[in-house]
């Protein structure tokens, strides 16, 4: 029998995936590096999905991948990681505002489809936003690196996967050690954004020698009090949601019930 090849003798190409580009001619840079994925979910429209209740869903499940939405020529794109969007991008938005632009694609008659990745990509592609910086290889990098020759996906310092999608220029697109979540603009969540002050009946909920915290505590349980008491230390609720690492919509029935109940005002 002839002797095999030498021990680490395999090209790099064998040992590292070249994944493929879902969208190679897209414009926004999430979508120029987003993988090929077999749906998980497609063409969800308003018709039969409710989008708030798909991404509760999502968040839920602890998912990782991304949704694209299309209506005739106008697309927008949002990555999922653990259930929660980090990041977005549209022909002329990114970031919140490109989420914002998916919401409304979506109220107009947009279909959305899910795509899951694995983990350590969706970490890798979580760092993509407007712009790239410069490119310094640490061993601890996590993110993309991209050239006029392809691109490089990098976890911890080493190469996960590359990809022939390109820039016209050599950047780098640095992952979050922990991607924070988007919170809706001001034009689609304005609730969020205001400012609430906690009634006299709210500032009982927060004394524990008091009925009222009794019968709080046991309808809201814990997480209820801190969000209180977060409303108490002068915090919107997407304030609240961007250092708690929880998803605004599990916050918005509490702000209607706080409001019903008596229990904060706005302003």
């Amino acid at each position: 029998m002839p002797p095999g090849p030498p021990e680490g003798s395999e090209e790099l190409a064998e040992l590292v995936p070249e994944l493929t580009p879902m969208f190679p001619n897209a414009a926004p840079f999430l979508a120029r590096f987003l993988p090929h994925a077999a749906p998980s979910h497609q063409g969800l429209t308003q018709h039969f999905c409710d989008l708030h209740a798909f991404l509760k869903y999502l968040h839920e499940e602890g998912w990782f991948g991304y949704l694209h939405a299309v209506l005739g020529d106008q697309s927008a794109y949002v990555l999922v990681f653990e259930g929660r969007t980090v990041t977005a991008a549209a022909a002329s938005a990114t970031g919140e505002q490109a989420l914002g632009e998916l919401l409304s694609l979506y109220e107009q008659g947009a279909a959305i489809s899910a795509y899951p990745l694995d983990a350590v990509l969706a970490h890798v592609l979580s760092g993509i936003g407007s712009r790239a910086w410069k490119f310094n290889l640490t061993e601890d990098f996590t993110g993309l690196h991209a050239r006029p020759t392809g691109a490089i996906f990098y976890a911890r310092g080493e190469i996960v996967a590359t990809m022939p999608s390109t820039l016209p220029y050599e950047g780098a697109f640095p992952a979050p050690l922990r991607p924070q979540t988007l919170i809706l603009p001001r034009s689609l969540a304005g609730w969020a954004h205001h400012q609430y002050t906690l009634t006299l009946r709210g500032r009982d909920a927060l004394n524990a020698i008091t009925s009222v915290h009794q019968s709080f505590r046991a309808q809201h349980g814990q997480p209820g009090l801190l969000f209180l008491q977060a409303i108490n230390e002068k915090l919107s609720p997407a304030e609240y949601a961007m250092r708690s690492d929880v998803a605004l919509h599990d916050l918005e029935p509490l702000v209607q019930d706080f409001l019903k109940s008596g229990c904060i005002r706005e302003g």
